[in-house]
């Protein structure tokens, strides 16, 4: 008799994945015993610690966040420039180097998200609570303070301590629709007076910053990015998720964020840990597939000429466009952590466009970003370096492999939950898109519902990018095999 699959069965496929890849499913004792030791939210008071709770603070993710590392809020200044401000929380204020949570934070280094279980880097009394910049709760963070001007250049930024209180936790769609006419103004937005132009003055900034960045060469990618969508043990419906103006908006604020920690760190003479996409070795490849599509690029790496082929490219095919990116993204090879020591050649971020570019806004499920943390606030309170630079560079290797081990969890159980949707319609027939050829086989995407899978049988000669038929023969949950033969 044939076994019925349900959730369950993803969330046990979804844990061995996790082991599978040295990645710990679960909290020890030792981490339960000193949450259960913690009576509430950090409270530190100092004349170094700004009472910012005034300002019109919002966090905007996604609608079933709970863990909520960052605020944003903005004053239009005299001249015209406005003042961004963002809030990141003070993790650290709770999560105290090599204490248990934090043993077990810097062994995954990441929060690691299926649509059927997720693994948070922290303990959810911390990440969703005490540690979470709730709505209508102080909470100790850092904040960073950039003067934009009114083309988009980040004039001047500095890093304060602060407490901070979120006045409206906002998700993306429902924001996006609002600033594009398409809705109206979220009821949690609607009853702070002010908020409405607060948001219509962060995403006029934002649309400069993103504006600034691409005319810079900073690469613009659609990936692949389905989501399960789960009703009891069912799955109902997977989901892309889309790019809109509020998800732009929080990138654009975060980048330069990013970008003004580096700063930060440098300017004072500190070593830091980068994110980095070094430029690409494969270039030449990529060339290649520019020409494929009557494209030339130049003989040396330019981020610049890279984003007019992929705008084109977007313009001309958005159908296929998640496909080349995918292609493009892998040429150039996966970021890594580096460390960077002041005075030596920086890396770069070549996917960014970016020279200075580091993790500092999402503490709570990212590890880098509690180190640079903790490096921020040695320097605030004139306290020594938390990090030598020899264990930077340790967890610069490690964050980078852990990180890479997350991916291979996520991408596993993916596969797992597309063929638990598709289970029930082997034999059916469905609309593909060629993604790939490798050594291993041909690979396709299907549209609706959007899957990959491998094609088993060919019939004829086909080419990536070619639009086909196909018959859907295996969908093995339990190994995250989905076959499809062409009709």
């Amino acid at each position: 008799m044939h076994r019925k699959f349900g959730k369950s069965d993803i969330v046990r496929i979804a844990i061995d994945a996790m082991q599978f890849n040295g990645l710990e499913p679960d909290f020890s004792v030792q981490v339960d015993k000193q949450i259960a030791s913690i009576s509430g939210p950090a409270h530190e008071s100092g004349s170094d610690i700004l009472d910012l709770t005034s300002l019109l603070w919002c966090s905007i993710d996604n609608d079933d966040s709970l863990d909520l590392d960052q605020l944003t809020a903005c004053e239009v200044q005299s001249d015209l420039s406005v003042i961004i401000y963002v809030a990141v929380a003070d993790v650290d204020a709770l999560v105290k180097n090599g204490s248990p949570v934090d043993n077990h934070a810097r062994n995954n280094t990441t929060s690691v998200y299926t649509s059927a279980i997720v693994f948070p880097m922290l303990p959810l009394r911390l990440s969703t609570d005490l540690t979470s910049l709730n709505p209508d709760q102080s909470r100790l963070a850092l904040v960073t303070i950039m003067k934009i001007d009114n083309h988009g250049q980040v004039i001047s930024s500095t890093v304060e301590r602060a407490l901070v209180r979120n006045k409206a936790k906002l998700a993306y769609d429902a924001v996006s629709a609002w600033i594009e006419g398409e809705g109206g103004l979220p009821p949690a937005a609607s009853i702070v007076p002010g908020m409405d132009k607060q948001l219509r003055c962060q995403d006029s900034v934002a649309q400069k910053l993103r504006l600034r960045r691409h005319k810079k060469g900073s690469l613009e990618f659609q990936t692949f990015q389905p989501q399960a969508v789960f009703e009891g043990e069912h799955v109902v419906e997977i989901i892309q998720q889309v790019q809109n103006r509020a998800r732009q908006l929080i990138e654009e604020f975060m980048i330069a964020t990013n970008a003004c920690t580096a700063h930060f760190l440098a300017d004072r003479g500190h070593a830091s840990l980068r994110r980095v996409v070094r430029s690409p070795e494969r270039w030449m490849r990529i060339v290649e597939v520019a020409n494929e599509y009557g494209y030339s690029l130049p003989f040396e790496p330019s981020s610049q000429a890279l984003e007019s082929f992929l705008a084109a490219r977007h313009k001309a095919d958005p159908l296929r466009f998640p496909d080349l990116s995918l292609v493009v993204i892998k040429l150039m090879g996966s970021g890594e952590y580096v460390v960077e020591i002041p005075g030596e050649k920086p890396f770069g971020h070549f996917g960014l466009a970016e020279r200075d570019y580091t993790h500092s806004t999402a503490p709570n499920r990212r590890y880098p970003d509690l180190i640079t943390l903790r490096m921020m606030k040695a320097i605030l309170t004139n306290s020594p370096a938390p990090y030598t630079i020899n264990e930077l560079e340790y967890l610069a290797s490690h964050c980078t492999r852990q990180e890479d081990a997350a991916r291979k969890v996520e991408r596993r159980v993916r596969k797992s939950e597309a063929a638990l949707l598709l289970e029930p319609t082997i034999g059916h027939h469905f609309d593909a898109i060629v993604t790939g050829h490798s050594e291993k086989g041909t690979w396709v995407r299907i549209l609706m519902p959007p899957a990959e899978g491998r094609l088993m049988r060919k019939i004829g000669k086909i080419k990536v990018g070619q639009e086909i038929t196909v018959r859907l023969v295996l969908a093995d949950v339990e190994r995250g095999f989905i076959d499809f033969e062409r009709m």
